[in-house]
């Protein structure tokens, strides 16, 4: 009799990363990264619908958790939510090719992301930046 695969099996082996990122509207945010950016759930749901939490997988060593901004605060332990358009940090994200970059930004500003730095090449290679919906600055270049 073959063994079945536990959910153990498929979490990452070694240090993981859980970046977590208030948003002011989940429904949103979660259309927004599963079906604009096409990122993966981390346990897709049966019938399709946005699990509680939610939670995607980037690689094996990173994941991003999306935290309503009432309850943010709670898992900050107390700190405040940063006010839109406050930027305390720019998530970047690596990728292999520049059309890779290319075609995520253009994805991103499909799904209604503000394009603030179109790609193209900068003094320390190819990158472009985009806001989400909730202002949150992501920086895609390429590895290397």
């Amino acid at each position: 009799m073959a063994s079945q695969a536990s959910p153990k099996d498929s979490v990452p082996r070694g240090p993981h990363v859980v970046v977590s990122l208030p948003t002011r509207d989940l429904k949103r945010a979660f259309r927004f990264y599963r079906e604009g950016l096409g990122f993966r759930l981390v346990v897709e749901t049966a019938d399709g619908t946005m699990p509680e939490p939610v939670h995607f997988t980037l690689n094996a060593g990173v994941s991003l958790m999306l935290i309503p901004t009432g309850g943010f605060g709670w898992v900050a332990g107390g700190n405040k939510v940063a006010e839109q358009g406050v930027s305390e940090c720019i998530l970047s994200l690596s990728l292999e090719t520049e059309a890779q970059v290319d075609a995520l930004i253009a994805r991103a500003r499909e799904a209604g992301a503000e394009v603030p730095a179109p790609p193209g090449k900068q003094h320390w290679g190819y990158s472009g930046t985009f806001k989400d919906p909730d202002g949150h600055v992501w920086m895609l270049d390429v590895a290397g």
